[in-house]
């Protein structure tokens, strides 16, 4: 296992909930790249997004992700990490990448209003546009998918640590 751990996958998967347990258990500092946006901007996701655009707000979340310098942490990503090229490089070379995967059907349940969330969608982007989009995306920087089918947090955490 490397230093760190990145957790990728789609809003609404766990990344944040399962990344903090995942880094008690494990004695980890935790990391919501979320959260170092809005710190560094000084402004909350959304109003990123309202500001700057959905590219903009992209450009500012690579920038953040390409700089995390960490030892010993659990990083919790945003859904849309994966679009930052450099980004995803540098958190590889850092970390062991463990995507968070679920259906796009319990998925749907689980993340209701998309706006509030802070999710990046384009003019006319549905849930299931991103979702196939993104998939791709993290399959392509996995180092480790876990499948959440069916699990709730408990059931994903020791499936994860079995592999860790």
């Amino acid at each position: 296992m490397k230093r760190n751990i990145v957790l990728i996958g789609m809003p609404g998967v766990g990344k944040s909930t399962i990344g903090v347990i995942l880094a008690k258990e494990l004695g980890f500092e935790f990391m919501d790249s979320d959260l170092l946006i809005q710190k560094q901007e000084k402004k909350l996701l959304k109003e990123i997004i309202e500001q700057e655009g959905t590219d903009g707000f992209l450009r500012i979340e690579d920038q953040v992700n390409a700089s995390i310098d960490a030892e010993k942490a659990v990083i919790a990503t945003g859904g849309s990490a994966v679009y930052g090229e450099k980004a995803m490089e540098h958190l590889k070379e850092i970390a062991t990448v463990i995507y968070l995967k679920l259906p796009f059907g319990e998925l749907e349940k689980r993340l209701g209003n998309l706006h509030n969330r802070g999710v990046v969608l384009r003019d006319g982007q549905t849930l299931r546009d991103i979702y196939n989009e993104r998939s791709v995306l993290y399959e392509k920087y996995a180092d480790i998918i876990i499948d959440e089918t069916g699990k709730d947090i408990e059931e994903t955490l020791s499936q994860i640590q079995n592999i860790l």
